[in-house]
């Protein structure tokens, strides 16, 4: 079963960039509510969409030079990208439904 895998400012260029595939990136903090909300419904997106996209979570607080990188101003914001470019932005929480129809997983 898969999991969100963690990524920091040092490794988001191997584990983001450079990964096959689609990549669901969360931008996100341990303080924010909407953040805490949105969690659970990634750890499903990951464990039975795994093998359509990789689901990676990214801490703005610890990671501040990534987060400032992409003009993340508000959290949680979710980058998808695809071959190390940004093709969608999806801003706040999303319930399930409408985030694996945003992704285009159904």
């Amino acid at each position: 079963m898969n999991k969100p895998v963690k990524v920091t400012d040092q490794n988001f260029e191997s584990e983001v960039l450079k990964a096959d595939g689609k990549v669901l990136v969360d931008f996100w903090a341990e303080w924010c509510g909407p953040c805490r909300m949105i969690a659970p419904v990634l750890e499903e997106l990951a464990a039975e969409y795994g093998d359509q996209i990789k689901v990676v979570k990214l801490n703005v607080d610890e990671n501040q030079k990534t987060a400032a990188e992409y003009e993340v101003m508000s959290i949680p914001t979710m980058l998808v990208m695809e071959a190390g470019e940004v093709t969608d932005k999806l801003v706040g929480y999303l319930p399930k439904n409408k985030l694996v129809q945003e992704l285009g997983l159904e």
